[in-house]
């Protein structure tokens, strides 16, 4: 078993879509080991996403992500990094497979929906900014 990070983005919090998304995950076969609800800073924001700063995104996704709030989950399962980012599907959500979370959950390639760690290093690093040591003790 291994573990990653997802995060409900705030569009789809503002849409009462939370449950959905953690019903879906946990139906594709992950365990939540922790979760809560946030609100982040553009500072932090703009930490979480610095390897982006460069982008012409940036701006606009650091604007998005402190929005509103946020549920940042760790989840639990075999291959789970690579098993999320299947389950979540691509980025845009008219190129999502049927059935993913964002086929499903998201309005646009800006506002889709989930975040998803995309390697083992990564999520550790990602868990640790939402997560202190001892609310991941145990997990």
């Amino acid at each position: 078993m291994s573990q990653t990070l997802a995060i409900i983005k705030p569009d789809a919090v503002a849409a009462g879509k939370c449950g959905r998304i953690l019903a879906h995950l946990e139906a594709a076969g992950f365990t939540v080991r922790a979760l809560r609800m946030t609100r982040l800073s553009p500072e932090q924001a703009g930490a979480f996403y610095a390897v982006h700063r460069d982008r012409p995104f940036y701006g606009s996704l650091v604007a998005f992500m402190t929005s509103g709030p946020c549920v940042p989950v760790i989840l639990e399962a075999d291959d789970a990094v690579t098993k999320l980012r299947r389950t979540i599907g691509a980025t845009d959500p008219a190129e999502a497979e049927e059935g993913t979370v964002r086929r499903l959950y998201a309005e646009s390639k800006e506002r889709n929906a989930i975040h998803a760690s995309d390697s083992d290093e990564n999520a550790a690093a990602e868990r640790a900014f939402f997560f202190s040591t001892q609310e991941q003790i145990g997990l």
